[in-house]
């Protein structure tokens, strides 16, 4: 009884061994594992380059506001100078005009 018991428990060993993977299906796996981390590397990599591309693109439109503004507060400044040239020689003009100070019906 010993004996059969032992050839059949080494019987279900060797049946529960070549159920297992085979050295192709093995490869196979192992092949896809590096395909997959590979894949996952060059997502990672294309967004930080997205990032980088779009940080810079942000640096530049930063920057040209900042000299939008720049100009805008240039173009502010030299109206106001204008408006105040303006306002000083209204002011110095006289206030009564000379023209109809005739009496009516000379000639």
């Amino acid at each position: 009884m010993k004996k059969v018991l032992m050839i059949l428990s080494a019987a279900c060993f060797m049946f529960v061994a070549a159920c297992g993977p085979s050295a192709e299906e093995q490869a196979k796996e192992a092949q896809r594992i590096q395909d997959s981390t590979a894949a996952a590397i060059q997502h990672v990599n294309d967004s930080i380059a997205e990032v980088a591309q779009a940080a810079e693109a942000m640096r530049i439109q930063d920057s040209t506001d900042v000299a939008n503004a720049a100009k805008a507060q240039d173009s502010i400044a030299a109206a106001k100078k204008k408006a105040t040239k303006k306002t000083a020689k209204s002011q110095t003009a006289p206030a009564v005009p000379t023209v109809g100070k005739k009496k009516p019906g000379a000639k």
